[in-house]
């Protein structure tokens, strides 16, 4: 498939290839938006298919960070880059630095961070060879792990969702099915079981599903059986495309509200999930606190006021919900308005119009 063919009607602004066989760097970066500042997205390290797969995933993600600042009021844009292979066996400090300057040489146009794959101990090393990178360890003045901030903001989510459900932002007696019980979704189990939250978790690694059991008294079930666990809330923390055809039909949920980019296999399901009375919290909304923590660098970052930031996004939902009723649309097209006005309201400023 074709870069062009890729993209399609999307607005992506540019497509960027990184390649460097001494180290066995292979690396995609997708520049979505830079209308409200600087592209901002972390970079996932996955063993991708193909590569045709690894530019779909990036394009998806790099889409999805515009909106998920453009929701959050940040002044970023959205980016989003790919590393194409096994972490564990190419993630070299070698290979690293030369991504760092792969990022470099993007001028500042996208600013990069870790994901999935990667660490904050990884983008120390790309802090060697370029300043456009964030999320840099704690002892360097940075946010550090972002996975906390992350799960924090999606327990904001859930109040939100409560109050629009249930009338009381309190969650406690409340179930919650996690599927993906990695960093952050981990972090989120916790969050919930000091709040009273009864937990089922799923995850397609036994270790973690058992440590959380352990830990915060979850019941495990198989990765496959999650979508019909009888439940509140249905919290999608692993992989994208989760909410598909397939899936939709099995939950047993009265909302969704989860850490997963990209969780619509399509904007069809969002329908789909609404059809069937379940409150779906869009997931470029709830996911936000990680590039909320992550923003809040600048100046100087101070966790105190960076979580105070990233609780906002419970006003955030609740806005989006208000637009899904006035509207008459789902709450994805409804998060997707509110994103869309931002855009178009500082392209209009910057025009002069």
């Amino acid at each position: 498939m074709g870069v062009f063919e890729a993209i399609g009607t999307e607005t992506h602004e540019s497509v960027h290839f990184g390649n460097d066989p001494e180290s066995g760097l292979q690396a995609i970066v997708a520049i979505h938006s830079t209308v409200l500042g600087p592209s901002l997205g972390g970079t996932r390290f996955y063993p991708y298919a193909s590569e045709d797969q690894a530019l779909e995933d990036v394009l998806r993600l790099a889409k999805g960070m515009t909106y998920k600042a453009a929701c959050a009021g940040l002044d970023q844009g959205g980016g989003k880059a790919v590393i194409i292979g096994d972490p564990q066996r190419l993630g070299s400090a070698a290979l690293f630095r030369s991504y760092g300057r792969f990022i470099d040489g993007l001028g500042g146009r996208y600013i990069t961070a870790e994901d999935v794959g990667t660490t904050v101990e990884n983008m120390a090393v790309v802090a060697t060879q370029t300043r456009y990178v964030s999320g840099l360890p704690q002892s360097s003045g940075g946010s550090g792990d972002p996975s906390p901030a992350t799960a924090r903001g999606v327990v904001a989510a859930m109040t939100a969702v409560s109050e629009r459900l249930w009338g009381t932002d309190a969650l406690e007696g409340r179930t919650v099915a996690i599927k993906g019980v990695g960093k952050v979704g981990m972090s989120l189990a916790e969050r919930l079981h000091r709040r009273g939250v009864t937990l089922v978790v799923a995850d397609v690694n036994p270790a973690a599903s058992s440590h959380a059991e352990e830990r915060f008294g979850a019941t495990v079930v198989g990765i496959d059986d999650i979508h019909a666990v009888e439940c509140d809330i249905f919290a999608p923390c692993a992989l994208g495309a989760d909410l598909n055809p397939e899936t939709i039909p099995q939950l047993a949920c009265a909302a969704i509200a989860g850490s997963a980019n990209n969780q619509l296999l399509s904007s069809a399901d969002a329908d789909a999930v609404a059809a069937r009375g379940i409150l779906y919290a869009p997931d470029f909304v709830v996911n936000a606190g990680g590039i909320i923590n992550i923003a809040a660098e600048k100046g100087g970052y101070d966790p105190q006021t960076a979580a105070k930031l990233v609780d906002r996004i419970y006003d955030n939902l609740t806005e989006i919900f208000q637009i899904s009723d006035l509207l008459d649309v789902n709450t994805e097209r409804a998060a997707e308005r509110m994103a869309d006005d931002r855009l178009t309201a500082k392209a209009a400023r910057e025009a002069g119009t």
